[in-house]
């Protein structure tokens, strides 16, 4: 039980094969992208992930490159401003905590500078076929040679290709949770310092807020829908339904929809959850938003990423202890990974569905942020 194919290199995938490299596997990590992503919104760090990301090695490293908001200000659909907070935004939460709210490509830059020296990444390639035999799993990859493994991991997020080929259709365990998000990068127009605006207007609003010292900003804008039935790999037909669905709104919507249709780093998805009774078959098993998507309405996304995968890599090395390496033992040490993760996972899950259109409570974040043990064997 030494090698690990990790199919993704996001936070889930790059901290899995830190760890796993760490209790002495050998990790392969392939991602079908063909370098390292660009873009996407700021994700938090919170709770318990603040401890493994210090065990990982990288808590200075993201405590450095942290946002530094000083607040918010609430917008009418004409531009308004008809409420401002010094003390919180939406995207991170209290500003006097002691969370971190960081940049995702910024947080797998960091990941990557830790697995770089000791695992295999494979960019490019994708994994199209699993066969698991009594030697291990055989792999068939889009164009990579075929390879065998003794443990598949899919850490490749909310569409994952592991969970389709291994338990099935993706419909049925996706959950739509009435709205979608799109997210997107462009020039600091408004001029924003460290300064988030949020304006809504019916059943669409957006979040924009400056990064890269002032210079970029990020835009988030989501609105709500029933299942729209779009292909998730299609991106103009993405940008498409975002634009429809802004098309009515003002301010500086118009300036936005613009920028949204020439922006390379766009991201446009469903906000779900993924709900299923086993996260393990045989010899693979899911990680992060492939097994259990928490959605970003819960900003507990990147959090459950770190800690299943420190978990996870945990109770594989536990397993694999002793003088024969207790062959075999994967099987229970996915079952223990699950029966630690589950009750920390619905408890985020449910704080996405906590205030429809807006954040929980600050109570009910703190609760499921910390909701586990990582030493608890």
């Amino acid at each position: 039980m030494k090698t690990v194919l990790i199919s993704g290199a996001g936070v889930a995938g790059l901290t899995l094969a830190h760890w796993l490299h760490h209790y002495g596997f050998e990790p392969t990590v392939v991602e079908k992208a063909a370098a390292p992503r660009p873009g996407g919104q700021a994700v938090d760090v919170r709770g318990v992930a603040l401890d493994v990301a210090d065990r990982t090695g990288i808590g200075s490293a993201i405590r450095n490159v942290r946002t530094r908001m000083r607040g918010m200000s609430l917008l009418d659909p004409d531009g308004n401003e008809i409420h401002r907070s010094t003390e919180e935004t939406f995207s991170g939460g209290r500003l006097d905590n002691d969370d971190i709210e960081l940049l995702r490509e910024d947080l797998t830059d960091i990941l990557y500078g830790r697995v770089r020296a000791g695992v295999e990444l494979v960019h490019g390639d994708s994994v199209t076929v699993l066969t698991e035999r009594t030697n291990g799993v055989h792999v068939t990859f889009e164009r990579g040679a075929p390879r065998v493994f003794d443990l598949v991991i899919g850490a490749d997020g909310l569409h994952s290709r592991v969970r389709e080929l291994v338990f099935g259709e993706e419909s049925r365990f996706l959950h739509h949770l009435g709205t979608y998000l799109a997210v997107f990068g462009m020039e600091n127009f408004l001029e924003l310092t460290d300064w988030q605006v949020w304006l809504r207007d019916g059943t669409a609003g957006y979040g924009i807020y400056p990064v890269r010292a002032n210079t970029e900003i990020r835009v988030m804008l989501g609105f709500e829908s029933a299942p729209l039935g779009h292909d998730h790999r299609d991106i103009e037909q993405q940008r498409r339904l975002t634009a429809d669905a802004f098309a009515a709104l003002r301010w500086e919507t118009p300036r936005l929809l613009k920028a949204m249709a020439e922006a390379p780093d766009f991201y446009f998805d469903s906000m779900a959850h993924v709900r299923m009774g086993s996260w393990s078959r045989g010899r693979v098993a899911l990680l992060g938003d492939a097994g259990y998507c928490a959605s970003p309405l819960s900003g507990q996304g990147t959090s459950l990423a770190l800690v299943g995968a420190y978990v996870l890599a945990y109770e594989l090395g536990r397993a694999a202890e002793g003088p024969q390496g207790r062959a075999g033992r994967h099987g229970a040490a996915f079952a223990r990974y699950e029966e630690r993760m589950r009750p920390f996972v619905e408890m985020n899950q449910a704080i996405a569905l906590e205030n429809p259109g807006g954040p929980a409570s600050e109570e009910s974040v703190d609760r499921a942020k910390n909701a586990i043990s990582l030493d608890d064997a």
